[in-house]
């Protein structure tokens, strides 16, 4: 009889806890379920952070928080934007009802004008309709940011024009909103700006215009942005060297990285999704802990039911700690395949372009003759190793201005890998003199006096 008692006083324990965790649920607000959802796309969780967006789309409306509901519909937009444009679009359309319902700050309007224009024009691209949708409502916004002086606003919707202007192959006028958006860009927004100017430069085939823009753009630690622009970089060389054909094989080498690019993102999703569900788990674990505590005081035999409880929580959670590090380590490892799978990439086509170079082919020349290279091929080996080596020599020349133009050429040499008995035909020295400016350059230069460490491995590192 006291052990039946004891079950229902225990289900009825858990029955209000329930109760009070499904209060404390409801009586959550729009503002904070909106936080919660884009800390999880910040994590990179999208399925996520689209479940609570529209958890947050019902509560705002349920509240009469318009605010909150607009911006809902536009992150919501965003967030969809890359797998389902048309959805977003729609999203888009329905946040600009809502604030012309109920009129806010009217900076939030230009913003929301303007990705509109960007999904509408996402959507014609892919399905090769008609961009006027997309341009009225880019210049409407581009209208009301000029009118009220908001410069950043202006910046990003001149760079949307131009983005639609690329998309139409009218690269002219692409190039021609670009340069307005330049001119104003804050610092935020003009890695965005170069991005659209360089890729108008290169559509117009002005190599030399295209690469000083592309080489101003600061990538940061952002790793897909570096790939874009060391892309195109590889591409202005090929066009250069007449290689066209290869073009192709580059841009099918780069989507290769991306795709390896996201499909890290997928998975990076599914671990903070694990993450998220295993600490609700933990999180309800404490809390029955704590009603568990409570039942001590009333019961003594409940005290050893409890404990049981405890010991068994927290075996599981340590078995499922343990898991989750397995399946940590697990991703550290797949991502430091992928890395490498893209570094591999790199360097093939960095060796294919430095194969096909003319000048590198006098160097590869076997036999003792002297071989003389004349000013112009020696700038020609310089700007194709800054072209596909991340500016190398250009880093090294502004860090150590008082090199002389016999070292710099001797550290090319080097790095492009010549043995001592090439550089001494260029140089018409022999090989023992070599080694020696090998090793002046490296102490009285670069201040190294660690015999083990080569000058190719000081250049590798610079």
């Amino acid at each position: 009889m006291l052990a039946r008692s004891l079950h229902i006083f225990m289900i009825v324990m858990l029955m209000v806890a329930c109760n009070l965790q499904q209060s404390d649920s409801d009586s959550q607000t729009a503002a904070r379920c909106l936080e919660e959802a884009e800390t999880a796309l910040a994590n990179d969780s999208i399925h996520q952070g689209e479940t609570l967006l529209r958890k947050t789309i019902q509560l705002a409306e349920a509240s009469e928080d318009w605010h909150t509901y607009y911006i809902a519909y536009q992150r919501l937009a965003e967030a969809l934007s890359q797998s389902n444009p048309e959805e977003a679009l729609q999203l888009m359309k329905k946040a600009l009802t809502i604030y012309e319902q109920h009129p806010d700050d009217e900076r939030n309007k230009v913003i929301l004008l303007d990705y509109a224009g960007t999904y509408a024009a996402q959507v014609a691209y892919t399905t090769d309709g008609s961009y006027d949708e997309a341009l009225d409502f880019i210049k409407h916004a581009y209208d009301i940011a000029k009118n009220t002086q908001m410069t950043d606003l202006m910046c990003q919707t001149l760079t949307s024009l131009a983005n639609i202007a690329w998309a139409k192959e009218d690269y002219h006028l692409a190039l021609d909103y670009a340069h307005q958006a330049e001119a104003i860009a804050t610092t935020d927004l003009k890695s965005g700006t170069l991005q659209v100017l360089a890729r108008s430069y290169l559509s117009l085939n002005m190599l030399d215009s295209a690469e000083t823009v592309y080489r101003q753009i600061d990538v940061g630690d952002d790793i897909h942005l570096t790939y874009i622009v060391q892309s195109h970089l590889a591409k202005i060389a090929l066009r250069r060297m007449g290689a066209t054909e290869i073009e192709d094989s580059v841009d099918e080498a780069f989507d290769q990285i991306e795709d390896f690019y996201y499909k890290a993102l997928e998975q990076k999703d599914q671990y903070y999704q694990a993450a998220l569900q295993q600490e609700m788990e933990n999180q309800q674990l404490e809390y029955r802990s704590k009603m568990y505590g409570r039942t001590l005081l009333i019961v003594i035999i409940a005290s050893v039911i409890i404990l049981l409880a405890v010991v068994l929580a927290l075996r599981y959670r340590i078995r499922m700690q343990e898991q989750e590090k397995r399946r940590l380590q697990q991703e550290a490892e797949h991502q430091k395949t992928l890395l490498h799978q893209a570094n591999e990439v790199v360097a093939f086509l960095q060796g294919f372009i430095l194969e096909r170079a003319e000048v590198l082919k006098k160097l590869n020349q076997s036999g003792d003759s002297v071989i003389y290279l004349s000013p112009h091929e020696w700038s020609e080996i310089e700007r194709t190793l800054n072209a596909i080596d991340g500016n190398r020599f250009a880093k090294i020349r502004e860090q150590y201005p008082t090199m002389q133009e016999d070292d710099i050429r001797l550290c090319i040499l080097t790095r492009l890998g010549l043995s001592n008995r090439t550089i001494g035909n260029i140089y018409c020295i022999t090989v023992s003199a070599v080694q020696h400016r090998k090793l002046k350059l490296k102490k009285d230069v670069f201040g190294e006096t660690n015999p083990d460490i080569t000058l190719e491995q000081i250049l590798k590192n610079k």
